[in-house]
Protein backbone atom coordinates (compact mmCIF):
# COMPACT_ATOMS: atom_id res chain seq x y z
CA UNK A 1 0.00 0.00 0.00
CA UNK A 2 1.17 3.34 -0.84
CA UNK A 3 0.03 6.43 1.56
CA UNK A 4 0.97 10.17 0.64
CA UNK A 5 2.53 11.99 3.06
CA UNK A 6 1.80 15.48 2.79
CA UNK A 7 4.31 17.92 5.12
CA UNK A 8 3.74 21.56 5.19
CA UNK A 9 5.69 24.58 7.25
CA UNK A 10 3.22 27.41 8.70
CA UNK A 11 4.91 30.85 8.72
CA UNK A 12 2.72 31.92 11.92
CA UNK A 13 3.45 29.32 13.86
CA UNK A 14 6.73 28.22 12.49
CA UNK A 15 6.20 24.43 12.93
CA UNK A 16 5.60 21.99 10.40
CA UNK A 17 2.72 19.50 10.16
CA UNK A 18 2.46 16.02 8.54
CA UNK A 19 -0.64 14.40 7.51
CA UNK A 20 -1.31 11.04 5.82
CA UNK A 21 -3.99 11.89 3.08
CA UNK A 22 -5.45 8.13 2.83
CA UNK A 23 -5.58 7.95 6.64
CA UNK A 24 -8.29 10.47 8.56
CA UNK A 25 -6.31 11.46 11.49
CA UNK A 26 -3.22 9.94 11.14
CA UNK A 27 -1.10 13.43 11.28
CA UNK A 28 1.19 14.80 13.33
CA UNK A 29 3.57 17.86 13.59
CA UNK A 30 6.93 18.99 14.66
CA UNK A 31 9.38 21.53 15.43
CA UNK A 32 11.22 21.21 12.45
CA UNK A 33 10.97 19.10 9.02
CA UNK A 34 12.38 16.06 10.20
CA UNK A 35 10.62 16.05 13.45
CA UNK A 36 7.39 16.03 11.90
CA UNK A 37 8.04 13.26 9.30
CA UNK A 38 9.75 11.21 12.28
CA UNK A 39 6.60 11.88 14.67
CA UNK A 40 4.29 11.04 11.52
CA UNK A 41 5.87 7.44 11.25
CA UNK A 42 5.05 7.05 14.61
CA UNK A 43 1.64 7.73 14.28
CA UNK A 44 1.44 5.76 11.12
CA UNK A 45 2.61 2.89 13.86
CA UNK A 46 -0.10 3.32 16.43
CA UNK A 47 -2.97 3.85 13.48
CA UNK A 48 -2.45 0.38 12.63
CA UNK A 49 -1.52 -1.14 16.01
CA UNK A 50 -4.78 -3.28 16.81
CA UNK A 51 -7.36 -2.01 19.41
CA UNK A 52 -7.91 -3.92 22.50
CA UNK A 53 -10.68 -5.86 23.11
CA UNK A 54 -13.92 -3.88 24.75
CA UNK A 55 -14.74 -4.72 28.30
CA UNK A 56 -17.58 -6.73 28.72
CA UNK A 57 -20.31 -4.32 29.87
CA UNK A 58 -21.38 -5.97 33.26
CA UNK A 59 -17.46 -5.16 33.85
CA UNK A 60 -17.70 -1.87 33.13
CA UNK A 61 -18.38 0.63 36.77
CA UNK A 62 -19.03 4.27 37.53
CA UNK A 63 -19.11 6.13 40.49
Amino acid sequence: MKLRLVVEHDAMTNRWSAVFLELPGCASAGDTEEEAVGNAREALELWFEPSPEPLPWFQIRGR
